[in-house]
């Protein structure tokens, strides 16, 4: 076996085929969009190159076939409370399944961050924001969400062989969106509700701007900071709505404000996967035209969700069933979906997972994000708790 540096346009798109190829008999795996994936490697479009560099290797067999495939990541601004050396990161990995074509894979990887001064790696995960690409499937093999790593059951076992821990488990949710709520967050709702410094409204797409400065103040005090999120800019959130105004149905996003300042937000999209598993990878001019189409003439069945963050001085206030509660009434009213799965919660944040579990939801999946300790003599610990 032999690996190969992806260097040139003709590796990246082998690097995208090694995927391909070993999933596309699985009936539940969507092709990710390529651009999405290549975006993760360009530093004009990356900005985690600010501050960081990017690696990709493919393993080929001895006929020239395409084995496996790996990226390798250095962040300065990757850290989690608690570390006690530089921690680099594995991603975008493939493998055949052969024990020592994968350890081939992680050696590169291993060593090439070992260079670099790093301790220790985590994988798979981004090369960017954990919303994406982030953690490796080891329950719930049903077709993914947008964005939502997908991969063959057998990885785990080349993860946990080489020696990799678990440092946290990835937790997704879903629900029918005909099921009721519980009563306490009715009760709940109405404490918060006979108070008219408490509003709630959805939002509306000609003012995205508005929302836009609002989402970065309540991610900002509730998110950044936790395992090394950043701070968003209100101009990055514009970029990313705008980026999002052809997919996004403004009846599922959701704000409350208190005497007129944004506490609380809860972001979700319909299911792209739905539309974009027609497209098989590509969307170029002609799969544009084609996604609209699709999207014109396919109702979306399942809407996901993105973030949903309440600002640490209203935590605990019931602020989060006020929320739920507002957009039921919007969303369960005009049956505008039937199902909803919420993006994954660390296990390392048990406040979210106390809110996903009175929900009346079920586990729908678990994804893992591992982490591989150089030094094999220093004491493994998980993720913290937040």
């Amino acid at each position: 076996m032999q690996l190969v540096e992806v260097t040139t346009p003709k590796l990246a798109r082998e690097f995208i085929q090694v995927n391909v190829q070993l999933n596309r008999k699985d009936p539940h795996y969507i092709r990710p969009l390529d651009k999405d994936i290549n975006q993760v490697f360009d530093p004009a479009l990356n900005k985690a190159f600010r501050h960081g560099e990017a690696i990709r290797w493919i393993l080929k067999d001895d006929q020239g076939g395409l084995a496996g495939r790996i990226a390798a990541f250095v962040n300065k601004k990757y850290r989690s409370k608690g570390d006690n050396c530089p921690v680099g990161g594995i991603g975008f990995f493939d493998c055949i399944d052969n024990q020592d074509a994968a350890d081939m894979l992680f050696d590169v990887a291993r060593h090439w961050l070992l260079q670099r001064g790093m301790g220790a790696m985590d994988g798979p995960i981004n090369f960017g924001e954990r919303d994406r690409f982030w953690g490796l499937q080891v329950e719930g093999f049903q077709p993914p969400v947008y964005c939502l790593n997908y991969n063959p059951a057998y990885y785990q076992r080349l993860f946990e062989q080489y020696g990799f821990r678990p440092y946290f488990n990835q937790i997704c949710y879903g629900m029918r969106v005909d099921l009721p709520l519980a009563r306490k967050f009715y009760t709940r709702h109405d404490a918060l509700a006979a108070d008219p410094k408490y509003v709630a409204r959805h939002m509306e797409k000609r003012h995205l701007a508005r929302y836009a400065r609002d989402f970065a103040i309540v991610y900002n005090k509730a998110w950044a900071g936790h395992g090394g999120m950043k701070e968003l800019s209100e101009a990055a959130v514009l970029k990313l709505f705008q980026s999002m105004k052809p997919v996004m149905d403004e009846r599922i996003n959701w704000f409350v404000y208190y005497d007129g300042e944004p506490i609380a937000t809860w972001v979700n999209l319909p299911d792209l996967n739905q539309w974009f598993k027609h497209l098989d990878g590509q969307f170029d001019w002609w799969h544009q035209l084609k996604f609209l189409w699709i999207k014109h003439t396919r109702r979306v069945t399942k809407f996901t969700g993105i973030a949903f963050g309440i600002v640490p001085e209203f935590q605990g206030r019931g602020v989060d069933a006020f929320m739920i509660v507002e957009g039921a009434k919007l969303i369960q009213g005009r049956h505008l979906y039937d199902e909803y799965e919420m993006q994954w919660i660390g296990d390392f944040n048990p406040k979210m997972i106390n809110v996903a579990e009175s929900l009346p939801t079920q586990r729908t999946r678990r994804l893992v994000t591992y982490r591989y300790l150089f030094d094999r003599t220093q004491p493994f610990k998980p993720h913290p708790l937040v």
